[in-house]
């Protein structure tokens, strides 16, 4: 009995399992749309360039003064242009405002009624230049316009600060006539001569004449 109730489980069960495998294989009907991925790029089409215009031959315009190309049926005669008579040579003899009679002109002659030219005097020498006197010597002269010294911008941003000495040549008039430098710190030496040349002195006076001194000056560039 066992063997027969065993047989027929394992006949069902083949028969089950026979359907499974075979009835998909059989079907006629539409499969399910399989899903499809998103694209991994995108096709951008670039637009042509128009192709450039013809050019079309610019044809020269001739000049006006240019000779006409078809020769003119009738030529017309140039007018005649009159002889020139060509001048002689001067007269010796004649006098211009004087007498006739004297015969011809002869600077610085005797009976030539010349006169005798002086040549003018030669122009007077220039002076001889001053040479400047060192200040130490004298009494400083006196500033009398003070320029202060812009502090460059770079110099500012960069945080430099230092002491800039000059040397400074001022002339008879008190005006500051050069600069140079015998101390650089650098960024601020051409601040520090910029304002110096705009300074002004009274004239320094050297037995009640004035004279050219040179002077040392100090610029001193400080942030606080």
């Amino acid at each position: 009995m066992r063997a027969w109730t065993l047989g027929i489980s394992i006949v069902v069960l083949l028969c089950l399992i026979a359907g499974v495998i075979v009835t998909p294989l059989i079907a006629t009907g539409e499969l399910p749309p399989i899903p499809r991925a998103a694209p991994e790029y995108v096709l951008v089409t670039a637009k042509l360039p128009s192709p450039p215009r013809e050019r079309r031959p610019v044809t020269p315009t001739p000049p006006s003064n240019a000779a006409p190309v078809n020769a003119p049926d009738t030529v017309t005669p140039e007018p005649p242009t009159p002889p020139s008579t060509p001048p002689g040579p001067p007269d010796p003899f004649d006098v211009i405002g004087g007498d006739p009679d004297a015969g011809p002109f002869v600077p610085g002659g005797a009976g030539g009624g010349g006169d005798t030219v002086t040549p003018p005097p030669p122009p007077p020498a220039p002076p001889a230049a001053k040479t400047p006197i060192r200040v130490s010597a004298l009494q400083a002269p006196r500033k009398i316009k003070d320029v202060a010294p812009r502090y460059p911008a770079i110099a500012q941003a960069s945080r430099v600060e230092g002491v800039v000495i000059l040397e400074a040549v001022i002339s008879e008039d008190g005006s500051v006539q050069d600069v140079r430098v015998l101390r650089s710190k650098a960024l601020l030496d051409d601040a520090a001569v910029e304002a110096v040349r705009q300074w002004r002195f009274t004239p320094t006076l050297l037995g009640g004449q004035p004279v050219p001194v040179v002077m040392t000056v100090t610029v001193s560039f400080n942030l606080k």
